[in-house]
């Protein structure tokens, strides 16, 4: 293309088997993005289109990505063979009935509530998708990895999900259980997901490695927290498994139970607060502020940095503001 090349004087684009990945790069940022019928691509790259995106009827190709774009909806007979990348794409609210692809990435996609019937792929990654709650009747995922972290609202995993390499659940807060049929033949993390609190294993994870936080754990750490004792934490020479075991334990307990050195004390709306800290051999020490919530009275226990002085600070921190002398709020609640 030579360098006074216009995107109004764009007709047609006819690149089987070429890559062409800067489209975004040549049209204005605020102007619809329309591709047009019976164009053939290899890799398409429209990420970070603010403009409307239009893509045709039964549209075609090798490598499709629309991450971080305005696009709500994809035509039927949308035909993309390896990666589909939708990622950021706050406003997608439907996808093409039987949807075929090898990777499909809708993390962060936060207004999508269900998945398209007869659905097929690989790899399923909707990370923060915290509206998904609702799998279709139909629909195929196998061998591959699916990370639903932080579906908060997902209360059920499907029975037709195939044989697995990885599961990711973490902060799943409303599933609570996994259907018989699922097998995976890696690991699942279950950190805080509705999964925490089971005190026996389900069938489907009998020879599975367990993760919290990406951490690799014992059965017991997950199913009994209530065996973790004072003296394994501190004999733990694994820097991650004791952050995994203070927090199965529990901070507040670990807290009260160790001792913690007080550094700071004052008052705010929920009452006394207090910026405590405790020495963790080879890690950094764990320094939290105990505070309670004003509207509910419930006590908290809030990790901060360990550099914290004092209690304003560490709220100021978990605030956003990195100058203390900044937070200045009128009403905590």
């Amino acid at each position: 293309m030579t360098m006074d090349f216009t995107p109004e004087e764009l007709a047609s684009f006819n690149l089987v088997h070429n890559r062409f990945s800067r489209v975004v790069k040549l049209l204005n940022e605020d102007e619809p993005v329309r591709i047009p019928e019976n164009s053939s691509w290899d890799e398409l790259d429209l990420s970070g289109a603010k403009g409307e995106v239009e893509l045709p009827h039964r549209f075609s190709c090798y490598q499709l990505s629309l991450a971080r774009s305005k696009v709500k909806r994809l035509p039927e007979g949308l035909q993309v063979q390896t990666i589909l990348d939708l990622t950021e794409c706050h406003e997608l609210i439907e996808l093409p009935h039987g949807l075929t692809v090898g990777s499909l990435r809708l993390g962060g996609c936060r207004s999508l509530k269900t998945l398209p019937e007869g659905f097929d792929c690989w790899f399923l990654d909707m990370t923060g998708c915290w509206s998904f709650r609702e799998w279709p009747t139909t629909g195929r995922l196998r061998n591959g990895v699916l990370n639903l972290r932080g579906c908060t609202a997902l209360p059920t995993l499907p029975d037709y999900l195939g044989v697995l390499a990885s599961v990711n659940l973490r902060d799943c807060s409303n599933l609570s259980s996994l259907p018989d049929a699922l097998r995976i033949s890696g690991w699942i993390d279950v950190a805080h997901s509705g999964l925490a609190n089971l005190s026996s294993i389900p069938p489907s994870l009998e020879d599975v490695d367990i993760r919290w936080q990406g951490v690799r754990i014992p059965r017991r750490v997950w199913l009994e927290p209530g065996s973790i004792t004072l003296s394994e934490i501190a004999t733990e020479k694994n820097t991650e498994m004791r952050r995994v075991l203070i927090e199965r334990y529990g901070t507040a307990r670990y807290v009260q139970d160790v001792q913690a050195e007080v550094l700071d004390e004052d008052r705010d709306p929920g009452g006394a607060r207090r910026l405590l800290r405790i020495e963790v051999k080879d890690d950094e020490p764990l320094v939290t502020l105990a505070c309670k919530c004003p509207s509910t009275g419930r006590q908290y226990f809030l990790r901060v940095p360990p550099d914290m002085r004092t209690c304003h600070q560490a709220a100021a921190w978990m605030a956003g503001f990195d100058n203390p002398d900044d937070y200045k709020p009128l009403i905590e609640t």
